[in-house]
């Protein structure tokens, strides 16, 4: 018995090996590629999740951006913010006050660490150029970024919305208001407020300043030429919430009295 396994040929057992060595290669192969899909989904993942954070975080700052605003118009008359934003400088007043401001666009930086809206710190666009020149963000400065992380900043324009041949007739007037007063004119407004994250990229495409363009896309015909589109271009992650809203000049509203029981504009007219 113990004499048959030479009786095997030795052939055999060298093609045994041989099996077992294709066999092992064939699972190295395997392993490599597992490892390497495993790696590729894992980075997949990252960059999804990474995305997903940019965008919450972009949305998120300009969002503020609008609400701070809103609060500010429907907060009460007395605060100084609520006369900065409408006076004669004001990104509301500008236009409500100036009659030949149809085709301004009024720019600043949101800073919510201090006060979000500093009149000192405004831009006014107009087709020719620009009145006022620093009210624009700057990745340079700590202080307009909105947070102390230096990660996010917003911009934002304010102007007036454009006419448009569908609009209601007499819609900018208040029912039962004259049409002569002040008080009785709503003004109709286009906000955009962009978002974004300079970190990532520069936020001037050659010599041009991204922050510097307008957010009117109407008024140009490449998307280049846009805050938004230029950011783009230039490989900076953005974001712009648009936001229409109508604002009332009610400074100068005349309050009306019951017929005989004083002088002015009669709430209702006389039955006798």
């Amino acid at each position: 018995m113990s004499d048959m396994p030479n009786s095997y040929p030795k052939s055999l057992f060298y093609n045994q090996h041989g099996a077992v060595l294709i066999v092992v290669l064939l699972f190295l192969i395997l392993i490599v590629l597992v490892g390497v899909i495993a790696v590729k989904q894992s980075t997949t993942d990252l960059k999804l999740a990474t995305s997903d954070q940019i965008n919450t975080l972009l949305l998120q700052s300009a969002d503020n951006a609008n609400q701070n605003i809103e609060q500010s118009i429907n907060g009460g008359s007395e605060t100084s913010i609520y006369r900065d934003m409408l006076s004669r400088s004001g990104p509301f007043g500008h236009f409500m006050l100036n009659a030949d401001s149809n085709n301004h666009e009024y720019v600043f930086c949101f800073r919510p660490r201090n006060r979000f809206f500093d009149i000192n710190k405004a831009s006014i666009l107009t087709p020719s150029g620009s009145l006022v020149d620093n009210g624009y963000c700057d990745p340079s400065k700590s202080d307009d970024y909105i947070s102390a992380r230096n990660a996010s900043m917003a911009q934002v324009s304010i102007s007036l919305n454009p006419p448009s041949p569908t609009d209601e007739p007499f819609k900018s007037y208040t029912i039962g208001q004259d049409s002569s007063e002040i008080s009785s004119q709503a003004f109709t407004f286009d906000i955009n407020s962009t978002a974004v994250l300079p970190a990532y990229a520069d936020t001037k495409l050659g010599n041009e300043d991204c922050f510097k363009k307008t957010s009117r896309f109407y008024t140009v015909s490449n998307d280049k030429d846009t805050i938004g589109g230029c950011m783009a271009k230039a490989g900076v992650p953005s974001a712009v919430i648009y936001e229409m809203v109508n604002v009332e000049n009610q400074s100068k509203r005349t309050k009306c009295v019951e017929f005989g029981k004083g002088s002015g504009k009669l709430c209702t007219l006389p039955t006798n």
